[in-house]
């Protein structure tokens, strides 16, 4: 992975939306809601508090995180979306 996120960040890939159909209309992509559940593929090494300790990361890569709705920065890199998050933006982990 070419991107290393810095400080207290998340690198996350959010996992893809299930398709909906109600009776038989199907809801196009505009009108469904953002994903707010994602893997993390790269974690930065942590925070520094202000007396200067290390505080390290509570997740790790590979881990099914939920996180807030209109939390962070989406990027892309090689075709495929990634949304950029504060550790404090992620609400549980998954499993």
């Amino acid at each position: 992975m070419a991107i290393k996120p810095l400080a207290d960040r998340v690198l996350i890939e959010p996992l893809d939306e299930k398709e909906e159909k109600i009776g038989n209309i199907y809801i196009p992509d505009t009108a469904k809601e953002k994903p707010n559940e994602g893997t993390i593929k790269a974690v930065g090494p942590g925070r520094v508090s202000d007396d200067g300790k290390a505080i390290p990361m509570q997740v790790k890569e590979g881990q099914v995180v939920l996180y807030g709705k209109y939390s962070g920065t989406e990027i892309k890199e090689g075709g495929k979306e990634y949304l950029i998050v504060r550790e404090s933006d992620i609400l549980a982990i998954i499993g």
